[in-house]
């Protein structure tokens, strides 16, 4: 057991009073969730678990915190994958959730703008942009429990990244609780602001290594008038390129969602997951999920696309197609997305890459990571699937068939070495999509350059020179 670090009594009454009764937990068996991971990789402790319910609280909260020099640790909807939002072992951090501060505080459909609190459930802001005809479009597998601080945080992408950009992309302004307690209010609606340097992206992305975002201004855009999902086989990941290629020409650049999957995906989700669908007549070795939405309605747009598939048909780039006649069909449809990620946890052992290179490079990529991973497990089985319209694959590989679990993803380290030197090969990124968190602190000191690891390292000592904000996460 990690030695107890003792924090101060008194301060934890101090925080106590100024979050109220409401607004702090300190029982075990309810801080349980708080303190670890959904997946169960990672458990920390914490003395306190505080849930302020303003900015001004958590302001008075980290001011207490920075005279005491005790460090916090930021959470939100607690789904990340990296460990950035769970505390140390060592009972030192105060854990806040920001949970409570989930109000929307403006939605604007003229200036196509929503302002938001951070502990906002994703799901939530987009029916409240749907109720005024406009489109959040940041979409994930966990929006309806994570939150939009730890959106931004991470810098999440989702599945219309390929349109729409990641989250960094969405954002106009941010309020932050600085770690000396200071309150930076930027939160301006403005798509045009050149006064200097634009601080909110030293924020967005940054894992809550520099500061707490309390709230922030988004854009919001035309919500579509008509979607149209498919579901295509492919000759190989080549091929899926070359598709996202002509249809982004063809379609007039709608594609919101372009999603890779091999045969392997597939089998495993309709083995365990109730509810897949096979939705063509015979298997196939690849496959793509997509879909592209327009703002005008009308039988054009989807006569558009049906004259691209045949043409890639014809190019044999395209061995067979459905697309969904409903909007039944099409979530029956992404429906096997969510199943090929639930499925393979039954299927033994799972060593994961959240990996991206240029869209360019995927074949090449898929192709050499292969050959690669089963030269050094033998019999292990890759799972590559993804967002490919913009280069993200998650390079999920799974043990042997009857193989020893532990004994494999003791492997973990290794394999990761592999894969990711591929991907640097590439000028590619460990972390797509993820961030760095506490999993792939190590991995990131290798890959980075000394250049780059120092300016970071001059970033946090700046904004943060008692190291209080998420200690032991990132660098």
């Amino acid at each position: 057991m990690p030695e107890t670090k003792k924090i101060d009594p008194a301060l934890l009454d101090r925080l106590r009073a100024i979050v109220g009764p409401s607004g702090h937990i300190d029982d075990p068996a309810d801080m349980e969730s708080y303190v670890a991971e959904w997946r169960g990789r990672y458990r920390g402790a914490t003395p306190l678990v505080l849930r302020p319910a303003s900015t001004q609280e958590l302001s008075d909260v980290m001011r207490a915190c920075a005279e005491a020099g005790v460090p916090v640790v930021p959470q939100g909807g607690n789904t990340g994958l990296v460990g950035g939002s769970i505390p140390s072992a060592d009972n030192s951090e105060v854990l806040i959730s920001l949970s409570r501060m989930n109000k929307i505080r403006e939605m604007d459909p003229l200036n196509y703008t929503v302002t938001v609190e951070a502990g906002c459930v994703l799901q939530t802001l987009q029916q409240a942009a749907a109720d005024v005809d406009r489109l959040f479009p940041l979409s994930l597998g966990a929006e309806g429990t994570c939150q939009i601080g730890g959106n931004i945080s991470a810098n999440a992408g989702g599945t219309m990244t390929l349109r729409y950009g990641n989250t960094r992309d969405l954002v106009l302004g941010l309020e932050v609780v600085l770690p000396d307690g200071r309150i930076w209010n930027g939160m301006r609606r403005l798509r045009k602001n050149n006064t200097g340097y634009d601080l909110k992206h030293l924020f967005i992305g940054a894992e809550g290594t520099l500061g707490f975002i309390t709230a922030a201004v988004l854009k919001l855009f035309p919500r579509p008038k008509q979607v149209e999902t498919g579901f295509l086989a492919v000759r190989d990941p080549d091929a899926a390129i070359e598709l996202l290629a002509s249809l982004r020409s063809a379609s007039g650049d709608s594609l919101s969602a372009f999603e890779l999957m091999p045969r392997i995906a597939l089998d495993f989700a309709l083995k365990h997951v109730a509810g897949t669908i096979d939705p063509l007549s015979e298997p196939f070795p690849w496959y793509v999920l997509l879909e592209l939405s327009t703002g005008t309605g009308g039988d054009a747009f989807r006569e558009t696309i049906e004259a691209a598939l045949g043409e890639a048909m014809e190019a044999g780039l395209v061995q067979d197609a459905t697309l969904a006649s409903s909007e039944a069909q099409a979530k029956q449809l992404w429906f096997i997305r969510e199943a090929i990620v639930e499925a393979q946890k039954y299927e033994g052992g799972s060593i994961k890459h959240d990996i991206s290179i240029p869209v360019s490079c995927v074949g090449s990529f898929i192709a050499q990571a292969t050959e690669a991973v089963e030269r050094t497990i033998p019999g292990a089985r890759p799972v590559p699937f993804g967002h490919v319209g913009d280069g993200n694959i998650h390079f999920n590989v799974n043990q042997p068939v009857d193989a020893d679990t532990e004994a494999y993803l003791a492997q973990w380290d290794k394999l990761n070495e592999v894969v990711h030197d591929i991907v640097l090969s590439m000028d590619g990124s460990i972390s797509a999509e993820h961030g760095i968190g506490t999993f792939k602190r190590e991995e990131l000191q290798r890959v980075k350059s000394p250049v780059e690891l120092d300016l970071m390292r001059r970033i946090k000592a700046t904004l943060d020179p008692q190291g209080l904000m998420n200690p032991g996460k990132v660098l």
